[in-house]
């Protein structure tokens, strides 16, 4: 499953743009569909990702690879998928706000988006050190 950066972000805009009209419509009291529905392009392209990641993240059990050697590729993969994780938490609890299935405050919903923004700030420091003091 490799995907060149072109097919990627091909992919990226086409979800994007097929989640902004729906969301557009959806504000426009066009359409009367559920959050969930809406969010749907959002979940696909996720979806495609993590099953990317697990597949590259499986890739490097392999019995004759050196476990060593790859380490810090496999830290920031665990990363991205922790963050992908984050994000779609953050995404099912504004669909679950917005179609009044909990009643939960705003900052609540919000949790893991600043989870995920506390964690990426931490990432660029790190790699913005890391590569200095080389």
């Amino acid at each position: 499953m490799k995907m060149s950066l072109a097919h990627r972000v091909l992919l990226l805009w086409i979800f994007t743009l097929i989640f902004l009209i729906m969301l557009v419509l959806k504000l426009d009291s066009k359409i009367q569909w559920n959050w969930f529905l809406i969010f749907l392009p959002v979940w696909t392209f996720d979806t495609i990702l993590v099953l990317m990641l697990i597949v590259k993240m499986a890739g490097r059990c392999k019995p004759d690879l050196d476990p060593c050697e790859g380490e810090h590729s496999v830290k920031r993969r665990l990363w991205y998928l922790t963050a992908l994780l984050l994000k779609l938490a953050f995404c099912l609890t504004l669909c679950s706000r917005l179609e009044r299935l909990t009643e939960m405050w705003v900052s609540v919903v919000c949790v893991p988006l600043w989870a995920l923004l506390g964690g990426a700030l931490v990432e660029l420091g790190h790699s913005v050190f890391h590569y200095r003091r080389e």
